[in-house]
Parts: C-alpha cells; structure tokens; sequence
C-alpha cells in the first residue's frame, strides 16, 4: 500500500513537443497523434476517412467546439480534392472556419478541433475511472489521491467518479458483508478544483488550463 498516487492527466510534453508525433500545429509534421505508435488508428485516419457527421461529433463533444458543423464540412470538402496530410493543413483549415474577429486570440482557433482528434485516436477518456479505481486499491487509509486535469471533460469525469466513490453503503444494518458496492471509499477534500496561481502560468504557459483534485481514502 502507499501514502499518495498522483494522476496527472495530461499529455506528455516531451510528445507534444516532438515535431514527427504530429500533436501540435506549430510546426508542419504528418497527422498522427498515437501516443503509442503501435495503435492502428491515427489523426489522419480520422479527418480522412471518417464520415463528416462523425467528425462533427468529436469535434464538438471532445473538444466543446462551437464551429464544430463548420469545421467538419469544411474538412470533407478539402479532403475530396486531395488527403488532409499535415498538422498545419488541418490548423489552416480549422482556422479559416473561424470568423475573423477570433481567428488571432491567445489560444490558437485550431486548439479544441485537435484536443478533440488527440482524444478520439487514443480514447483518453476511457482511461480515467479504471485509473482512479486501481489508485484507490493500492492507497493507505488516510492516503491521499491527487489528479490533475487539463480541460473540462477530464475534470467533469474526475469531480463525478470522486463523488461516486463517497457513495455510503445503503446495505440493511444486519447485513454481513455490504452487496450494494456503495460503500465509501473517498472523500473529497477539495469543494473547488485548485487552479494554477499567475506566477505558475507565467513560468509554465501549459499550466494555464490545470485543475487539481484531492480525496482521501476511507
């Protein structure tokens, strides 16, 4: 057993920032975006070959994309005149769907389209609860979990699982053993997400969009 497991749900630095890994839009690399190379699917697979009605789903429910019937028709239209190849194809297309008052802000207008594909090609989010479970069988009572997420639906997932794991058994008090499975194995330790300070943001710009949540085992 330990005292503390850290989760922290974010990519990997070193991937985002190696050019061929195809993360990011800042430079021109192939469409890839598997974490583990050794999966078949990719990001190219994805914006090339899926139908634009499904791609407008990812788009929207994985990255939370206002534009996201816009983006994806305007992806089926330029893949039918040849493949969407490259990183920085798909961020000029995503950015020409924008209206032009948001185009140059802060946070680039190809962000959430590519939070979304990253998502889908190595289903992140299905690796949350079976992640915070095994983290609770291994953790001391009185240890601590810890999770750090990055956007909004990690965090939705998170806040709920925790919530779930407080569930008090609602078993008959002469029952021997609980058979419900409700019986509490966290407690919440944070009402709010703790955010990142100015000064963190500063030295570290990835940070900007961190959450952090602690509970305790029961």
């Amino acid at each position: 057993k330990v005292d503390g497991v850290l989760l922290d749900l974010g990519v990997s630095s070193r991937q985002l920032d190696a050019s061929e890994r195809g993360f990011s839009f800042s430079q021109q690399a192939p469409l890839d975006m598997r974490m583990d190379r050794s999966m078949t699917l990719s990001a190219y697979d994805i914006v090339n070959s899926f139908a634009q009605n499904e791609l407008e789903k990812i788009i929207r429910f994985y990255g939370e994309e206002k534009m996201a019937s816009r983006i994806a028709r305007a992806i089926s239209k330029k893949r039918q005149e040849s493949p969407i190849a490259t990183t920085t194809q798909l961020a000029a297309i995503v950015a020409s769907c924008m209206p032009a008052g948001t185009r140059w802000r802060k946070i680039h207008p190809a962000t959430r389209t590519f939070q979304a594909i990253r998502i889908a090609v190595n289903h992140e989010l299905d690796n949350i609860k079976p992640a915070m479970h095994a983290a609770v069988d291994v953790l001391k009572t009185g240890g601590r979990l810890c999770m750090i997420s990055f956007h909004s639906l990690e965090d939705r997932i998170v806040k709920n699982e925790i919530r779930s794991l407080e569930g008090r058994c609602v078993c008959p008090p002469d029952s021997p053993f609980c058979v419900c499975q409700r019986d509490a194995k966290l407690k919440n330790l944070t009402k709010k997400a703790i955010m990142p300070s100015e000064e963190e943001i500063a030295s570290n710009p990835r940070a900007r969009s961190a959450k952090l949540r602690v509970a305790g085992r029961l």
